[in-house]
This record gives C-alpha cells, structure tokens and sequence, in this order.
C-alpha cells in the first residue's frame, strides 16, 4: 500500500474513482455509497447508467436521497446485467407471479380456517340454543293454556285466556269509540 503513504494517509479512492482510474476527491460524490472493497457494485451501475449520469444524479439529490437512489440503481444495474432484455422489470413480474400465488394460497387457507371454526363451534351452538329456544318457544304459551283450562272449563270454545280477550274487547272498544268521534 505504497500509493496511500504517497498520498499523505488519505484513504484508498472509492471504488468508482479506482475503476475510472481517477483521483478520488474529498468530496467525492461517489465514496460513500461505493466503497474499495465492494469493486463490482460501481462496475455493473457503470455498466448499465454510465458513471457521469450516476454522478449527475447524485449531484442533484439532497444528500438524504442519495443512499435510497444508489441502492435503486444497483438493483436495477445487478438485474440488467442478469436479464438484458427485462433488467427488473423480469424479477418485478415474477416475484408479482409469485404474490399473485401465494395470495391464493393464503385465500384459500382462510377460507378453511373459516369453515373449521364453524364445524367447531356448530355443535356448541345447537347445545346453547337447543334447551333454551324450546322452553321460550313453547314455555309460555303451555302455562298460560293451563291457566286457561283451570279457569275457564266452561268457556272451550275460548282457547285463549281471559286476559288476551278483554285486551282484544278494550282494542275494539277503543276502535268504536274512534269511530264515533
């Protein structure tokens, strides 16, 4: 490492600048996001954007953006150089093949959650309703025929009991005297 002692104990050029074979600047636009020891990551975006548009884009970045773009753009170049033709446009269409499958999948393994918890709580439902909805539906109306049959034996041809009718008589009353106003 004669070249870094030469150059006062400035650090390495950046991976850029050494491809470029270019002095490597304080202020390198390209050093932080390429450093020495990752050569081929400047090689494919060089490859694919040109290192004069890289350096152009950067430059017209706030510096919060830079790292996001850089990142964007050795994705895109790494692609490219895979899949000439499609770059990351042909990894894009095919990881959305693959959510497009796997949401299939997940679709379908709900829907038979769904239906098990149904086959499971099917039984317990019919033992909630089972003993109470029968008392409810036929309780009540039961009880008060008995009322009806140990108060009125002589009235059988009234099935309902005294107090439903006297509300039917007060109803019509109430009807007639309507009328009559």
């Amino acid at each position: 490492m004669k070249e870094s002692g030469r150059k006062q104990g400035a650090p390495s050029p950046c991976a850029a600048c050494k491809l470029l074979r270019r002095r490597c600047a304080q202020d390198c636009v390209f050093a932080p996001y390429f450093p020495a020891d990752e050569p081929q990551k400047f090689a494919n975006v060089h490859k694919v954007f040109g290192a004069s548009n890289v350096s152009k884009m950067l430059q017209e970045l706030p510096v919060h953006q830079r790292g996001d773009a850089v990142s964007s753009m050795v994705y895109e170049a790494n692609a490219r150089v895979r899949d000439p033709v499609y770059g990351c446009v042909g990894a894009i269409s095919s990881l959305q093949q693959q959510i497009d499958v796997l949401q299939t999948q997940l679709a379908l393994a709900q829907a038979e959650v769904v239906h098990l918890r149904v086959r499971q709580t099917a039984p317990f439902s019919n033992h909630g309703f089972g003993p109470t909805s029968p008392s409810n539906s036929t309780g009540s109306p039961s009880s008060s025929k008995l009322m009806a049959s140990h108060h009125h034996h002589h009235h059988h041809h009234q099935p309902k009991p005294l107090y439903d009718m006297d509300m039917v008589m007060d109803q019509s009353h109430y009807e007639e005297s309507m009328w009559t106003c």
